[in-house]
């Protein structure tokens, strides 16, 4: 039997034409798991930091420990970055130095509640500004609020819903 309805799988069918999901894996890691790249452990489906140890005998069965890539570390390999920090203006010539190890230090505060938000690269770009490029959306966007506390400046945050991408541009003269 035909039904008169106006809509139909089509209308609301998955759109093929985007990289929504692109950052997720299709299923999860067999656990437990320790990252070769940055040392990370993946234990009740949470990646948490090198050296944080879980709670002993929790697990029924014993299992050998995988080694594998954690998902930070395979998106440094694949050079797909999730957040770019832009950073420009006179106060970056006189003070590069600084607002490099700021970034480097927030990445690493950042680290001990998500070990999968990292920066992937520091680099200058065409206009001597500085470029850094992170695996996460959330680390871009929390080394922008780190360089406004920290000096001030014009912070302006973009985002990318449905590709997972952030871009945070700080200026200051």
């Amino acid at each position: 039997m035909r039904s008169n309805k106006r809509y139909s799988n089509v209308t609301f069918s998955k759109r093929v034409d985007h990289d929504a999901g692109r950052h997720r894996s299709q299923g999860s890691s067999s656990e437990p798991a320790k990252c070769s790249g940055c040392g990370a452990v993946y234990v009740d489906r949470r990646w948490s930091p090198a050296g944080v140890h879980t709670k002993a005998g929790k697990h029924k069965h014993w299992q050998p420990q995988t080694v594998t890539l954690c998902p930070a570390c395979k998106e440094k390999q694949s050079g797909v970055p999730a957040g770019f920090v832009y950073v420009s203006g006179d106060f970056l010539s006189s003070h590069r130095q600084e607002i490099e190890l700021l970034l480097a230090k927030e990445a690493e505060r950042s680290a001990v509640d998500n070990p999968l938000a990292q920066i992937i690269e520091l680099k200058t770009d065409e206009s001597e500004g500085l470029v850094a490029s992170t695996t996460t959306e959330h680390l871009a966007q929390r080394l922008g609020h780190a360089l406004e506390k920290a000096f001030k400046g014009e912070v302006r945050y973009d985002f990318s819903h449905e590709n997972k991408l952030a871009r945070v541009y700080w200026h200051r003269d």
